[in-house]
């Protein structure tokens, strides 16, 4: 094939010198562009991965696009060097010379491979040739590859990064259990399940991430749901490490709490016979009785210690149930102690009584009504109720309403 011909004159020899320096510029700067293109972590994962699906695309995608533009930036640099070459010739450039650099430099000197012919499209007679391009025109070419190929490699770093990194944390909440079960021995069909599960979505991760990506963003879901699935796991395995280190104790801890619990209960009871012996009242609380069969739950809790759990397997359903029984014994002990406080305050509420009648007693002696009858009178009745047992609150309060009421009357007389 012939050469073609600029139709223009050749340039000078510093236009020739300037275009070189350029282009060498040129050719530096876009090496290296490439070479970090390469070396992006994206590129990298991209390369190094055997891939499927949407990713497997990316993939073929973007290594037809990379071979394009080292093809390109291989042909531009051939001619520059040949330009180089031409220019470093001794002597001084005459215009035969400088033709050819212009031709080289300006013209279209950059020829791509042929491209194969399609069978339908061939004659007897055709030969495939080679589309031929200027230096600008090669660089025009590659920008758009190379940002293609840049933004592909960005996009799926974006998401793949992310899987990854939450991956391994993922990975490492599945370590961290493993860890714990084989300290405790036993099996779990729960952590059998994660593990499945797991296996299925890293197959993903590493294979194809675009798959859970959403709207050029990774989709953790089905990560962050196995990473919970192994954190409740751990947590579980971790409070049955805790329980079998320190069984005995939290054993002795459980039945203290049911101690207080049945003096609680005990002084309920109490409580509640005396204020029906002194009070008159229609409703009181239930009595607790939750101690009994706390203390066989207990009981029950104790026994596999010489069985599964001393073994390793039942250490996970021992720690769930001594927890259960801890909540339970607190709760049943500040109920039964709100219990009593509460049968008790009937009590209070008689002696917070008999000291306001006392107390308004003497303010009546203090402003010189002692022997006054209607007082006498108005003392006596609500003292009676006061100090006789079964006592009626309700009475006695309106009894001693009446009294205060009287006793104020009278002081507000003398005041005036």
């Amino acid at each position: 094939m012939s050469d073609p011909r600029l139709d223009r004159p050749p340039m000078s020899r510093d236009e020739a010198d300037r275009m070189l320096a350029r282009l060498r510029d040129e050719r530096e700067r876009i090496g290296a562009a490439l070479l970090e293109l390469e070396a992006h972590q994206g590129y990298q994962l991209l390369e190094g991965a055997t891939l499927r699906g949407a990713t497997l695309r990316v993939q073929s995608e973007v290594r037809a696009r990379a071979a394009s533009l080292w093809l390109l930036f291989d042909l531009h640099g051939r001619v520059v060097s040949a330009a180089e070459e031409l220019w470093a010739r001794p002597g001084r450039p005459g215009q035969a010379r400088l033709a050819e650099l212009t031709r080289l430099l300006e013209g279209p000197s950059v020829e791509l491979p042929a491209v194969e012919v399609p069978l339908e499209r061939r004659t007897l007679l055709a030969v495939p040739s080679g589309e031929r391009l200027t230096l600008r025109a090669a660089v025009e070419r590659m920008t758009p590859l190379y940002e293609d190929v840049a933004r592909s490699v960005a996009a799926l770093d974006t998401v793949w990064s992310t899987l990854l990194s939450r991956l391994a944390e993922v990975e490492a909440e599945r370590r961290a259990a493993e860890e714990l079960l084989e300290s405790l021995g036993g099996a779990d069909p729960g952590l059998d399940r994660l593990r499945d599960e797991l296996e299925a979505v890293a197959a993903v991760v590493r294979t194809d991430p675009l798959a859970l990506a959403r709207d050029g963003h990774a989709d953790t879901a089905r990560l962050d749901a196995v990473r919970s699935g192994f954190a409740e796991l751990r947590r579980g395995l971790e409070e049955a490490e805790r329980l079998r280190d320190g069984f005995a104790d939290r054993l002795r801890g459980v039945a203290s709490v049911l101690e207080l619990l049945r003096d609680a209960e005990a002084e309920a009871r109490a409580v509640r016979d005396e204020v029906l012996t002194k009070i008159t009242t229609s409703a009181l609380p239930d009595l607790p009785e939750a101690s009994a069969a706390l203390a066989d739950r207990l009981a029950a809790v104790t026994r596999p210690r010489q069985g599964a759990a001393a073994r390793g397997g039942g250490w996970r359903e021992a720690a769930q149930r001594v927890a259960d029984l801890e909540r339970a014994a607190d709760t049943a002990l500040a109920r039964a102690r709100e219990t009593a406080g509460l049968i008790r305050g009937l009590l209070d509420r008689r002696e917070e009584l008999r000291g306001r009648l006392d107390a308004y007693r003497v303010k009546a002696a203090r402003l010189g009504h002692a022997e006054d009858p209607d007082l006498a009178r108005s003392y006596e009745q609500a003292r009676e109720l006061l100090w006789t047992s079964p006592c009626d609150l309700r009475k006695a309060t309106v009894a001693l309403t009446a009294y205060q009421r009287a006793v104020t009357s009278r002081a507000k007389g003398a005041d005036r």
